[in-house]
Order: structure tokens, then sequence, then C-alpha cells
């Protein structure tokens, strides 16, 4: 029904909205067309977020001084942030230095990742896609849980799993409960909330972009022409809440990361 009203928008020359099928674009080496995948821009951009970051980092400490550049007091207050922030206030001073390379790449990749979907032309956050998304929560769930059997082996699925002082009948509710809540659904919301504020993003700035499009290609209306110039004046604050946005999941995933591993590290304290 759908795709007939869309069919029926285009003959009758009114506004075409974008639909959620515009954000996947055209594979760029389509290898395996039969799974509907291959080399497309999302993944151009990961790589190029990993090659910025190479570059930018390393620039940054190429020329080390006792009074930093610009660009070597960015990087530091960057690597400050993730260290004093998110490593060593939430995991603890015992075992924080061992996750911030980690923690630190996290940040930044999805950060950069992010970005893109601010930068003209590019115009599309890599997390927007839910693979993408899916992939970085499942990479910190194998190295969280991995962590808590390393450390607390067999156990660790008790110290998770079955809260203490809860009376045993109640434990027959609450140990699936809790198993399912923090094996399977955990890293399910980690990935979702990262992808659909990413994808809501986006959607927006195609729809705000074809709206304003349509209205001030109107050329019987300068009413409309005048509305579709508003519009496009009035996403200049939206640009900057979603710019606000990308920075802040970033930090959110992150954050969660270090919570998690932080679980793990002191489950036998909880």
């Amino acid at each position: 029904m759908h795709s007939l009203a869309l069919a029926a928008a285009d003959n009758e020359g009114g506004f075409t909205p974008p639909t959620l099928d515009e954000t996947h674009l055209p594979e760029i080496l389509p290898w395996m067309a039969e799974w509907g995948t291959g080399f497309g821009k999302q993944m151009l951009m990961i790589v190029l977020s990993i090659v910025f970051i190479w570059w930018f980092f390393s620039a940054a400490i190429r020329k080390r001084a006792l009074v930093p550049s610009r660009l070597q007091y960015l990087a530091e207050s960057g690597y400050g942030f993730v260290r004093n922030t998110m490593a060593r206030d939430v995991i603890g001073e015992k075992h924080f230095m061992t996750w911030v390379p980690l923690l630190f790449g996290i940040f930044f990749f999805i950060l950069i990742n992010n970005l893109f979907g601010a930068i003209p032309l590019l115009q599309l956050p890599s997390f927007s896609h839910v693979g993408a998304a899916y992939a970085m929560a499942g990479i910190v769930w194998i190295l969280w849980v991995g962590v808590g059997f390393q450390k607390y082996g067999l156990r660790y699925v008790k110290l998770v799993a079955v809260p203490s002082g809860v009376p045993k009948p109640l434990l027959i509710l609450l140990v699936p409960l809790e198993i399912l809540s923090n094996f399977i659904i955990r890293p399910v919301t980690h990935s979702l909330r990262l992808m659909a504020v990413m994808l809501a993003g986006h959607v927006i700035v195609m729809l705000v972009g074809s709206g304003a499009e349509f209205l001030i290609t109107q050329q019987e209306s300068l009413a409309m022409n005048a509305t579709g110039v508003l519009v496009l004046l009035g996403f200049i604050p939206m640009y900057f809440l979603e710019l606000a946005m990308m920075i802040l999941q970033a930090f959110v995933f992150t954050l969660l990361t270090a919570v998690y591993l932080q679980g793990a590290l002191e489950a036998e304290a909880h």
C-alpha cells in the first residue's frame, strides 16, 4: 500500500517523502549480490574513519612539546577525557589502565563515524545501519562476558544471575530474567540505542532536505517557496541538536562499555 501511495503521489506531482530504503545506498562493489551485501558507502566511511583517527593522533604526537600545539592539545584533551571520565571514574583505580586503549578506540571510532552524518556530501552516520551497531555491541559483549568467565569461571553466571538475599522460591522466576537481561537484552539495547538515534537523525535530514527542495521548486507558488526557505532556516537549530546527539551517543556507548567491564571485573562485590 505504501508503494502504491508513493506512486500515486509521483503521478500527481505531489511530495514523495523519502523511505528507509533510501538510507541504504547502492553498493560500490556488490560482491555478494544474492546476500544483498557488498562494499558500500557505509563501509568506505568506516575505513576512512580508521585512517583519519590514525592520522590525527599520529600527527598530534609526532612533535610532542612541553607547550603543546593546538593539535597536540586537542589530542591530549580527548585522551584525558576518556582516561579520566570513562575509564578511571567507572572501572576504578585498580583496573582502569588496562582498558583505556579499548575505551579510547571505541569512543573516537563511534564519534567520527557519527559525525560523518553532519558533513555535507557524506551525510551518512555509519551507525545508522543496524549491522554496524550490532557488530560493535557484539564485540563489547564478547569482551565483558569473557572477562567475567576468565576471572570467576562458571561461577560468574551465578554471580550475575542469582541476586543475593532473595527467597529461594523467587529465584525460579528471577534467575531466568537476570540471565535474559544481562546476557541477551543488554547487548541488544546497547546496539539499538546507538542505531536508533543515528537513523532518526539521518531520516530527519532526508525528510527536511527533500521537503524543502519540493517547496522551493514549486514555480507557481511564492508562498510555498518562502515556506521551503523557512524549513531550511528552521533546520539549523535541529542540525546542532543532531550534532550534540552524535557526540552524546559516542559517550553513552563508551560509558556503558566501561560499566559492563566494571561489572564483570567486580562481579563478586555486587
